[in-house]
């Protein structure tokens, strides 16, 4: 039996797909008498259009991911998938009033060329003679993906067509199944067991009927979606990827020329945070949430063999959230290993330094810690178990150290007020040093999220989202089991607060470069040094005894009545009175030293290191250069 397994676009252009390499390793090692090769749709995707419409990395970007949301990458392919379109006008309205017009013009280039590649790829998948074609559909790689499947099933009826991914997890597996008759074959969540039962049952050693989780037809052609399974995969079961085809078609592509590789890994599934507390918007870990992780030492050898194999050393480690047990066991067996590893890797927002530091010494330069917002209120109605003033900790902390912080500011959320996000934005230049989010996005309703399955929580009438409904042109009950994203009626605040929240990220943006916060400690006296353009002050030297104490307690975020209970126990409780200790932290934060948040002070400045050549302006150096401390506790003026 032959296998091919496809990856379309618009999968990420630099990273190999590892449920293909997953899937590629199992049927080389646990099924007899099958060939199986990996064709990456999305890089010959890339290569076709040299021609014709050639791309950008940012280009392709902006289709894979930054339009998530708004399907830009899926309306491409739908003049591929549909016969006749009766929805395109409005799309193109619809994007027009949300992107630049030369980037819809873009898609419409793209759009008249769609059907003409979909066809010549579906005739060279039939040329290489497949009794199975099965595709990976995460994001937006459906409509490429049913676009392919349609014209392989025209040009060869007798190919078995298989689709799996996170774009057919639960009921959007089986919606794919029911509406797309090109189909033959579903594999609804984890695919490490019933794809290779699959595979035996098309080879008569089997019945459809007992895969769990599989979608499949009577011989009337009725659609059957069998029960999928309770429990998700222990991690004894998961494997590393092969990653070989891959590189090898890497080797001869455009995207050389774009960006280099990543290796993607994995070492565990679900979510250890979500599995006790739900955030509230978050839909990933679709059916399964329960946290499964690999021995560190496996996956150690695992990150080691592909490294080596592949002379690689970024690598992305795809789990939703950190093993925190890898702290102690994995990282510091990196830290040791004789390579450069640069990994990124998702934690939780409350790190303390020493483990930002255990993350840094591994390798990790960058961390997506899921902040999300600054407001504690609004982190509790998230259900994120951390506080803002522990958000502008993993920031503050992890700059030094070198890591770079992804985030976004998120806000839409029942219960939320305006007080929620006043406070924080007249803060938000006291961060301008520090990493700002990559933008201020309204929440977005997500299929398996406890606001999707909640309706009770806030957003009670949920429609598929309107580009899904442009483009699948399906009955919306049947578009609603197909889609992952929901339009809802907004809620917390309203868009004049939300616009001057995006404004001043926006601000954030523009400052970030030239700002700088750092302070040295140097035991008599603490030197802060300050280049943000929204505070006039360009040095501070902290030397009371009461005040340095302070601002070392301010490491944490810690409330008044804690603060001045611990000043009281060193020294004179005059000094250090509640009252006293408001007065200082009222002129620390006029001079942008501390944020504030649900009655707790944090200190924002970093720990200065020697890291000023990464800034890119040189005002910068030239403004710290000049900057010598000086006696006084305020002593330049900018």
């Amino acid at each position: 039996m032959r296998i091919l397994l496809v990856s379309m676009p618009w999968a990420s252009i630099d990273m190999p797909p590892i449920a293909l390499g997953i899937l590629t390793r199992i049927a080389r090692t646990r099924l007899e008498g099958v060939e199986v090769r990996t064709v990456y749709g999305h890089l010959d995707y890339a290569d076709w259009l040299r021609e014709r419409c050639p791309l950008t990395l940012r280009d392709y970007k902006f289709f894979a991911t930054d339009t998530h949301f708004e399907s830009c990458g899926e309306w491409v392919f739908a003049s591929a998938l549909h016969e006749k379109e009766r929805h395109a006008e409005e799309f193109e309205q619809k994007a027009r009033a949300e992107f630049p017009g030369e980037r819809v013009d873009l898609m419409l280039r793209l759009r008249a060329l769609s059907d003409e590649f979909v066809r010549t790829f579906a005739e060279r998948i039939v040329a290489m003679e497949p009794d199975v074609v099965g595709f990976t559909s995460t994001f937006q790689q459906n409509v490429a993906s049913l676009a392919a499947a349609r014209h392989i099933k025209r040009l060869a009826p007798h190919i078995v067509t298989v689709f799996g991914g996170a774009n057919c997890d639960g009921p959007q597996g089986a919606a794919v199944h029911r509406n797309f008759p090109y189909v033959d074959h579903v594999v609804r969540g984890e695919g490490e067991l019933s794809f290779p039962a699959l595979i035996e049952a098309l080879r008569g050693n089997g019945d459809f009927a007992d895969i769990p989780g599989l979608c499949w037809r009577r011989a009337d052609g009725t659609s059957v979606a069998n029960a999928m399974e309770e429990k998700p995969l222990p991690p004894g079961v998961l494997v590393p990827p092969d990653y070989d085809e891959y590189f090898q078609r890497w080797s001869t592509s455009v995207a050389r020329s774009w960006v280099e590789p990543v290796l993607v890994v994995e070492g565990a599934r679900g979510c250890w945070w979500g599995a006790k507390h739900h955030c509230t918007f978050c839909g990933l870990n679709g059916s399964f949430m329960e946290f499964r992780s690999k021995s560190p030492g496996r996956f150690y050898d695992e990150i080691m063999e592909l490294v080596e194999r592949h002379r690689v050393l970024d690598l992305y480690v795809v789990d939703n959230i950190l093993d925190m047990s890898y702290i102690t066991s994995l990282l510091p067996r990196l830290a040791e290993a004789d390579y450069d590893l640069r990994l990124t890797c998702e934690v939780k927002s409350n790190l303390r330094r020493h483990q930002l530091q255990a993350l840094a010494d591994a390798g990790i330069v960058t961390i997506q810690p899921g902040i999300e917002n600054l407001s504690s209120r609004v982190l509790k109605l998230m259900d994120k178990g951390v506080t803002g003033c522990q958000n502008v900790r993993v920031i503050r902390d992890a700059d030094p150290l070198g890591i770079k912080v992804y985030w976004n500011y998120l806000y839409g959320f029942p219960g939320e007020t305006p007080a929620d996000y006043t406070s924080v934005i007249e803060q938000l230049p006291a961060l301008h040093h520090l990493a700002p989010p990559m933008g201020a996005s309204r929440i977005a309703i997500e299929r398996f999220s406890p606001y999707f399955n909640q309706p009770d929580l806030g957003f009670p009438d949920l429609r598929p989202a309107r580009s899904h409904r442009l483009i699948y042109d399906l009955p919306e009950s049947e578009c609603y089991d197909l889609t992952y994203i929901f339009d809802a009626r907004p809620a917390g605040i309203g868009e004049d607060v939300a616009d001057r929240l995006r404004d001043a990220v926006a601000d954030w943006h523009r400052a970030a470069a030239e700002s700088r916060l750092t302070y040295h400690d140097l035991g008599e006296s603490i030197v802060l040094v300050n280049t943000r353009p929204h505070f006039s002050w360009s040095t501070l030297v902290i030397d009371d005894p009461v005040e340095r104490a302070l601002f070392r307690l301010l490491d944490d975020p810690r409330s008044i009545p804690v603060l001045s209970r611990k000043l009281s126990a060193e020294f004179a409780e005059e000094a250090c009175s509640e009252e006293a200790v408001s007065r200082i932290l009222a002129d620390w934060r006029g001079l942008g030293i501390v944020f504030t948040d649900n009655d707790h002070f944090i200190q924002v400045a970093a720990v200065a290191v020697n890291r000023e050549l990464e800034r890119t302006r040189s005002t910068v150096h030239q403004r710290a250069a000049s900057t010598a401390p000086q006696a006084s506790r305020l002593v330049a003026q900018r």
